[in-house]
């Protein structure tokens, strides 16, 4: 997956963050599983290459605020639009003592379900394909609705057309879809358009009911790149007909999980875009994932 200077595009969804403290108090911030990619890969990156977010906003302040926030991360802002009268979604995290997260979500009027229905879309929708890399995931599936959904297809299929590779992150929310049945009816479309599947066994066996690594992995035969993520314990890999298992790194105390599977997906992509094999891209995806869940919520602070 080498490339001098990659154009890499992500789409989804970037919501106002509600963290729910101990005390009662709420600490507001933003996150959104690609978004939180996004940072994570283009820090990972450093100055190499683009990162440009693909989204819709509305014409308030907390949507400045993001843009203002992305543009500091040094995402590119060229293919984010802004709904007048609209709104970003909201969501809480609540966590318990061991870490482990409960969301809350008002997303329903999200000025992103609009992302690829408005005429603006159109350009955006035309040079997706121009970019190396598009990645997206079951969230952008979900929140882009059945005509968004068509309208990105072809955007992939075009895209692979002209050489460049789809990065596709499984993330089911089931709450996002109006059945399981409409949920795997789309995965499984995208999913014969992907280059590089980055599955949660979990998600995996929600959606799909598969009971093991070796049901996922004969499910998509003909994906050449298959990474499972399996949380605390080794993600397993089949690239090129190999198979891998890298073992995750030890955390003595989990603080919170938000973001822990996004920030693995974006330092894999890093390092496979970096000429870094299978294995040593899955070990940067555990160390960073290692210390995003030492940190309360989606994007940990910089340094």
């Amino acid at each position: 997956m080498t490339t001098a200077s990659p154009r890499i595009a992500l789409i989804g969804e970037c919501m106002i963050e509600l963290q729910h403290r101990a005390d009662g108090s709420l600490q507001q911030s933003f996150g959104g599983d690609t978004l939180n990619a996004a940072v994570y890969l283009r820090r990972e990156l450093g100055d190499v290459g683009t990162v440009d977010y693909v989204t819709a906003l509305g014409d308030d302040s907390f949507s400045d605020a993001m843009c203002q926030q992305w543009q500091e991360e040094g995402l590119g802002l060229e293919r984010v639009q802004r709904l007048p009268g609209r709104l970003p979604g909201l969501y809480c995290i609540q966590t318990d003592a061991n870490g482990e997260r409960k969301f809350l979500y008002w997303r329903n009027e999200a000025a992103v379900r609009d992302c690829f229905t408005t005429p603006a879309a159109e350009p955006i929708l035309a040079a997706l394909p121009g970019y190396d890399v598009v990645y997206f995931s079951g969230i952008t599936l979900a929140v882009l609705g059945e005509s968004g959904r068509a309208r990105l297809l072809k955007a992939l299929i075009e895209t692979r057309r002209r050489g460049g590779k789809v990065v596709f992150d499984n993330n089911y929310r089931p709450r996002l879809w109006a059945t399981v049945d409409v949920a795997r009816e789309a995965y499984r479309t995208v999913l014969a358009e992907v280059d590089i599947a980055l599955l949660t066994e979990d998600d995996e066996r929600a959606l799909f009911g598969y009971a093991n690594s070796e049901q996922v992995f004969a499910a998509y035969p003909a994906i050449a790149e298959v990474v499972l993520k399996r949380g605390a314990d080794a993600c397993l890999i089949r690239c090129d007909g190999e198979r891998f298992a890298v073992p995750a790194l030890k955390v003595e105390r989990v603080v919170d999980t938000t973001a822990a599977g996004d920030s693995f997906s974006a330092a894999y992509l890093a390092s496979r875009l970096k000429g870094g094999s299978p294995q040593e891209a899955a070990l940067a995806g555990h160390r960073l994932a290692s210390r995003v869940i030492q940190v309360p919520g989606a994007l940990i602070p910089r340094e």
